[in-house]
């Protein structure tokens, strides 16, 4: 528990030195020379005596920072939890008690099912297909997606104001098709997600007969054939359906949707329903509203029971737990031992992009102790470098015709960068977390935080909320032309303030190009400057768009990481958009910084154009367990 052990720890995965805070250029060999292979010149050694430790599924960069800095809020919660006078401010209140709950696994066995109770005699109380719309409600209130999600988030095509979005959801299997495919992977998922759900029913005393399990089984297939494939998602337009209550209810009869909105978006300060709603997916709001009247009583007690149960898992008692890592983690990521508890405390407060309703707790208290403005400083810099760097490959392209030009600079202008972490934290008014009730503690916080959505319906939209977290080792582009650079990734490898500009430009800054293409690849394109769904491109712009970015689904299409398995290139097509101009993008704003500064000279032998290529390679350094890495080909953008 020695947070400076743990925080070295985290940075041998990634093969780095805690002294190492510029580039670290010992591992490299030839051959092969850099030219025939650069990953393995650069990362060859390190991948031939790196093992992955049991309870990881992948090693490298990015994971040994978050592990480095899961260790920081180790300390930084234990000091919390051990002294109450260091709990300043109502987000660290509530911190240090859901992190005590998290860590009393004998208070999470003697305190059993008691907090999920109520719920499940609510559901257990279900005897007519009229009720189900308020329980439905329910469920969403405390963020149980059953079988839909739903969110409060700016209108797509007006984003100063707020809209609620109701969408699909509610599969316990990773993927649509592994409901009805007969292939080898596909079979032992619904053999194991099978045997996870009779587990969490019989941990639950609940019934976990075969014909039970056959019937929920049937019924998430039901769902899963109206489900939209992941790579038609990418597509905004088709997921911008507008539609009062009334219009809802004509096109998904069966259910009482007022009933249900007016369950949903009640508060004590406003009455409960909505004028207008968007409905992302209407073919699967009408498959649900059918379900309502056609599946038996008992089937929808059974799905809804294991939804709920699945949701708090990891705060129950061992058996639930031990359930969901044989599933989750065992059988789809390949898992040999668990986490961490600390890690896996964290993660449930923070979620894995800290959008989680303590998050930005979480980041209050990193920010607080392991930022620096000087690092705030220095990234500003780079992000203005590398704006600009497309700002010239804007004004250059051949292909693009003035008018678009014209668009995509006002867009590019008017793009608002996030750096390290917000200026104000939330104050959690109504939430009051208890150090002994961890999955109480879940369902309160994730009340409030639905509370805080349902609250939006009311006022603007707010562009200066964070949507991530400034603990996580990630980077975002926000849906109102913004981009987030939370001070989690503002470390070594990715950046270090001290280190020459070719390993901040091949590091942060390539994470930069990399957002900042996010706003123009095959789906951000087709928002503007405030981030309203947008058509601002002429006809033959939009068609020369579309048919450089059809090569690029194909170039990816070709690749087969795991035999059998190849890339999604549709799927993919903004994360590899983002990633090919990105790399571009940085190297020009390297040679504009270069150009500034007049440091050209070899450090370690490199230029600083092979030092940026170096860093970029060292960043990307990853060694993955082939489960987890085929989850991420058949579910994942990335």
């Amino acid at each position: 528990s020695n947070p400076s052990v743990l925080i070295a720890a985290g940075l041998l995965l990634a093969g780095l030195s805690s002294a190492s805070l510029a580039l670290d250029v010992k591992d490299l060999r030839a051959p092969p020379s850099p030219c025939e292979d650069f990953y393995e010149f650069v990362n060859g050694q390190w991948a031939g005596r790196t093992e992955l430790p049991a309870e990881r599924t992948r090693v490298g960069s990015f994971d040994a920072l978050r592990v480095g800095n899961d260790a920081k809020l180790t300390a930084a919660l234990n000091e919390l939890v051990g002294q109450p006078a260091l709990q300043t401010t109502p987000g660290l209140k509530q911190l240090a008690a859901y992190y005590a709950s998290g860590m009393d696994q004998a208070g999470i066995e003697a305190q059993g099912l008691k907090a999920l109770q109520p719920l499940l005699d609510q559901i257990g109380a279900l005897k007519t297909a009229q009720q189900l719309p308020a329980l439905l409600a329910q469920l969403n209130r405390v963020q149980v997606a059953a079988p839909l999600g739903a969110l409060v988030r700016p209108d797509l095509k007006n984003t100063r104001d707020n809209l609620l979005n109701l969408s699909q959801s509610g599969l316990g299997l990773p993927d649509r098709d592994d409901y009805s495919k007969d292939s080898e992977l596909a079979t032992k998922l619904r053999a194991a997600y099978r045997l996870y759900a009779q587990r969490l029913f019989q941990a639950a005393g609940l019934d976990a007969s075969a014909a039970t399990l056959d019937a929920v089984m049937a019924f998430e297939a039901q769902l899963a054939q109206a489900t939209t494939p992941r790579a038609a998602l990418r597509d905004p337009l088709a997921s911008y359906n507008p539609m009062s209550p009334a219009q809802l209810a004509e096109a998904a009869p069966g259910l009482d949707w007022a009933a249900y909105l007016n369950a949903l978006t009640t508060l004590p300060q406003r009455p409960g329903g909505v004028a207008r709603l968007n409905v992302a997916q209407p073919g699967f709001a009408k498959a649900v509203a059918q379900l309502a009247g056609s599946a038996p009583i008992a089937t929808w007690q059974a799905y809804l029971r294991l939804r709920l149960l699945e949701a708090s898992a990891n705060r129950l008692p061992q058996a639930f737990a031990d359930a969901h890592f044989d599933y989750q983690g065992a059988t789809i990521s390949g898992l040999k031992a668990r986490t961490p508890r600390n890690e896996e405390v964290i993660l449930t407060m923070g979620g894995r992009t800290g959008g989680a309703p303590l998050g930005l707790a979480l980041g209050e208290l990193y920010t607080a102790r392991y930022f620096s403005p000087e690092a705030q400083a220095r990234a500003s810099q780079l992000i203005e470098d590398v704006k600009a760097a497309m700002r010239h490959r804007i004004a250059t392209l051949e292909w693009m015709s003035e008018p678009t030009k014209a668009r995509a600079l006002d867009k590019l202008n008017a793009m608002a960068p996030k750096i390290g972490a917000p200026s104000t934290w939330p104050q959690y008014e109504g939430l009051s977390l208890s150090s002994k009730d961890y999955a109480g503690n879940g369902l309160r916080a994730a009340s409030w935080a639905m509370n805080e959505q349902i609250k939006d319906l009311d006022r603007p939209s707010d562009r200066s909320r964070w949507g991530m977290a400034p603990h996580i080792v990630n980077a975002s582009a926000g849906g109102l032309n913004e981009i987030t650079f939370p001070a989690g990734i503002l470390q070594p490898p990715f950046f270090d303030a001290k280190a020459d500009d070719a390993v901040n430009y091949g590091g942060i800054g390539m994470v930069i190009g990399h957002e900042i293409t996010h706003h123009f690849d095959d789906r951000g394109r087709q928002f503007d400057s405030v981030g309203s769904l947008s058509d601002w491109w002429t006809p033959a712009d939009a068609q020369a768009y579309k048919a450089r970015a059809e090569r690029v689904v194909q170039l990816y299409g070709s690749y087969e990481p795991v035999k059998g398995t190849p890339i999604n290139g549709r799927l993919t097509l903004g994360e590899n958009i983002s990633d090919i101009a990105g790399m571009a993008i940085a190297f020009e704003a390297l040679q504009n910084a270069l150009k500034r500064s007049g440091k050209t000279e070899k450090i370690d032998g490199y230029t600083p154009e092979q030092r940026f290529f170096i860093s970029n390679a060292l960043v990307w350094r990853n060694k993955t367990r082939e489960e987890a890495l085929l989850n991420q080909l058949r579910t994942d953008p990335h």
